[in-house]
């Protein structure tokens, strides 16, 4: 199977370093990837969309990670909140996400800690003002979601902000030390506007909501929670980049030489850990594609989720991840001290992987705690 983003990935690959050190992807790398049919992935069919599986979208994710993680984040990010957002606006803001999809537009959804955003009715309109936090993919995108509060109401609402207009401002404050070219970064809003007719209530659990029969949605594929798919190419993504550093790791270390001459590779410690790393990438890959596999025959077959669905998803991308990390550990083990002053490559992918299992979506304590409460017959509070 030829992936979409085939033709991108030597590109993805090539300005991978300099993305790294400027903090940006290439603006022609976007712009070549908003022309590519993986734009459209997660849209069903009558948005215009390719009703792509979850298995698909995960293998095409996990390549493009493997040779850019920041590539790979944003795009990740993109097709999950358009499923997000395709739930949320529903049959009524059909017309509103076809363009989209047609125009081939990015969107993100800027909603992490700290964020706070007011809705203040002007007419047809509603001025948003306030700030919007962790908008991975913000710089690239023309759409942002937005959950906001109207004066005097209890829930929150949502509707999609252009992000070109007046009053917004994009805050390039992602300064952390993984994904650096992820965008990430903090969206003010004063006085921006959005359609009344776009505007909709935002759930509280509305993962719950999907599922009930009378709720309407564009597509069936749009009852799965976006959370837990979030999660399971989350896990693919992982996957691709440690898989590329154990190759690159076993690759690097064939001709090395260590403390009087000891060839690096017929240690036997090596072999132990080379052996360790690659069944842990291994058995990654297979728990995260069997959760795809799953969730794909259940949309196929048009089943509506449960909460033991959606807690494999979650609790299948978690332990994938923890897989990926022990990988890591020891391959960085591996290279040894000289190892990690040659291997500017393998210390960068290390830093971009660290923001993985620390997503909020995939936290190791969020899953395991929902998990457990569910074992037990209590609530999963955790509204997403």
């Amino acid at each position: 199977m030829e992936l979409a983003v085939e033709s991108l990935l030597r590109e993805i690959a090539d300005q991978a370093q300099q993305a790294d050190q400027s903090r940006s992807l290439s603006a022609e790398l976007i712009k070549q990837i908003k022309k590519n049919e993986v734009m459209g992935f997660s849209a069903s069919q009558n948005l215009g969309g390719a009703s792509q599986t979850m298995e698909r979208m995960g293998l095409e994710l996990e390549a493009v990670a493997s040779r850019c993680p920041s590539t790979g984040w944003v795009l990740w990010n993109h097709l999950c909140t358009f499923h997000l957002f395709c739930g949320l606006l529903g049959p009524d803001n059909q017309e509103q996400l076809s363009d989209i999809v047609q125009r081939r537009e990015w969107v993100c959804f800027p909603a992490g800690a700290s964020t706070g955003i007011r809705g203040q009715v002007q007419g047809d309109q509603i001025a948003l003002t306030g700030k919007a936090a962790f908008g991975s993919g913000a710089r690239y995108a023309e759409w942002a979601g937005a959950s906001f509060m109207l004066e005097g109401e209890e829930s929150p609402r949502f509707a999609l902000v252009k992000l070109d207009q007046p009053g917004v401002n994009i805050d390039a404050d992602w300064r952390a030390m993984s994904l650096r070219a992820s965008a990430t970064d903090t969206v003010y809003y004063e006085n921006a506007l959005v359609s009344s007719k776009h505007v909709v209530a935002f759930p509280f659990m509305y993962r719950k909501v999907f599922r009930k029969p009378e709720f309407e949605v564009i597509d069936r594929r749009y009852r799965e929670d976006w959370v837990g798919l979030s999660d399971i190419m989350l896990g693919m993504m992982a996957v691709g980049l440690v898989g590329t550093a154990l190759m690159e790791v076993a690759h690097g270390i064939k001709d090395r030489i260590a403390i009087v001459g000891v060839k690096v590779a017929e240690r036997p410690t090596v072999h132990v850990n080379l052996g360790l790393a690659q069944g842990k990438v291994n058995a990654a890959r297979d728990t995260v594609l069997n959760a795809c596999r799953e969730t794909d025959q259940r949309i196929q077959q048009g089943e509506v989720p449960n909460e033991d669905d959606y807690l494999r998803q979650l609790v299948a991308a978690s332990t994938a991840l923890t897989l990926c990390d022990e990988a890591l550990r020891l391959l960085q083990r591996i290279m040894g001290g000289n190892g990690l002053r040659e291997g500017e490559t393998f210390e960068r992918r290390i830093r971009d992987f660290q923001a993985m299992p620390l997503h909020i979506n995939a936290h190791q304590d969020r899953v395991s705690e929902q998990v457990g409460r569910h074992l037990l017959d209590l609530p999963t509070e955790n509204p997403f």
